[in-house]
């Protein structure tokens, strides 16, 4: 059974930092494309940050470049994938999801398997 399963959320001050986790395990990831997405109350989902499959590449959303950062680490059976999110804004407030695709970059929500996301919220 494939699952994604992230934690890492919460509350935290504006300036402040959280590091997002994401475990994926029931199949091998090392060759799926790795996202986090995140959703604000009354918007639409958006893509944050990508890793292209083996790692080889990062893409960024421009409201995050330079704050955020996204990792994957291969393990035996399962995959991690990370997102460091360092001088967070309010406006960064949103469900934060992980996402896999069986193929290229993509910034669609054109992924196989999403996780439940993890709130993220930041006070002023």
């Amino acid at each position: 059974q494939v699952q994604l399963v992230e934690s890492g959320g919460g509350l935290v001050q504006a300036g402040g930092s959280l590091r997002l986790s994401c475990v994926a395990s029931g199949r091998t990831f090392s060759n799926y494309t790795m996202s986090w997405f995140r959703q604000a109350p009354g918007k639409e989902r958006e893509f944050v940050a990508i890793m292209s499959k083996y790692g080889g590449n990062t893409y960024y959303a421009d409201s995050v470049k330079g704050r955020f950062a996204i990792s994957r680490d291969n393990a035996k059976d399962r995959l991690y994938v990370y997102l460091q999110m360092n001088n967070l804004k309010p406006d960064d407030t949103a469900i934060y999801y992980c996402a896999a695709r069986n193929g290229g970059a993509s910034t669609r929500h054109d992924y196989d398997y999403w996780g439940q996301g993890t709130q993220v919220t930041v006070s002023s």
